[in-house]
């Protein structure tokens, strides 16, 4: 555990020794603040009630971006550099690797997530808020938000090029949330109940509306440890050749 969290610690300090760092987070508070307070029909000053819904359905597209962005050098740009080979000399194997920088980037996106806790004390303050929904819907983008992450270094184990990386850990989350929510609705009944578990978004709207079931956290949880494990082998593959 111990080399796991001396990874993750390297990986939010280099980030935060970027730029890139500070644009993104920028960008991020940016977008989710002004679509959800001023922007469009669904902002809460249009709705005219105290509740965070409009926040999570825009953070959890924000998050669709933010957390590729943030995850597409973290293997890839090791493996340009040649620093990847550095690692496995030390004293560890790759699932620690992978563990240590997909921990850096949840932990970043957590990070991203407390800058917006000002948005919760200021609705509560504009009238009675639903407390219980507020945590369910916070939970929901940290559990979707570990997926992505698992995604993302999983993409990033596959390529030294960081645009492929970022593409392809979205054409992933297409899949998950995207592609199989379309398909339910034009499959037989049995097989459109399955194509809808397999939606990413319909789990995290049940949490967004307060409620968390063992089902969404267990989808979840599978998601993100087999892209983990997928990037472990990955990693693995290059002793392989």
């Amino acid at each position: 555990m111990y080399v796991v969290w001396t990874i993750c610690k390297r990986e939010v300090n280099a980030f935060f020794d970027s730029l890139t760092a500070y644009v993104l987070l920028v960008i991020f508070l940016g977008l989710s603040g002004t679509f959800t307070w001023l922007f469009g029909q669904g902002d809460i000053f249009f709705v005219g009630q105290a509740s965070l819904s409009t926040f999570f359905n825009v953070a959890f597209w924000t998050l669709f971006f933010f957390i590729p962005a943030v995850t597409m050098g973290m293997v890839a740009e090791e493996r340009r550099s040649g620093t990847l080979e550095l690692l496995a000399t030390k004293p560890l194997d790759d699932l620690q690797i992978v563990a240590g920088k997909w921990l850096a980037a949840w932990g970043l996106v957590a990070i991203a997530l407390v800058f917006t806790l000002p948005y919760y004390v200021t609705v509560a303050r504009l009238g009675p808020i639903d407390h219980g929904a507020t945590i369910s819907g916070y939970v929901g983008l940290l559990l979707v938000s570990a997926v992505y992450a698992s995604i993302g270094i999983f993409a990033s184990s596959l390529t030294s090029n960081q645009i492929v990386a970022f593409l392809l850990s979205l054409l992933i989350a297409v899949f998950l949330h995207l592609l199989f929510g379309q398909m339910a609705s034009i499959l037989p009944e049995r097989a459109a109940a399955v194509a809808e578990f397999l939606d990413l978004r319909s789990h995290f709207q049940t949490m967004a509306r307060g409620v968390i079931d063992a089902a969404s956290v267990l989808y979840a949880g599978t998601l993100t440890v087999v892209a983990g494990l997928a990037a472990t082998v990955s990693l693995k593959s290059r002793s392989w050749h």
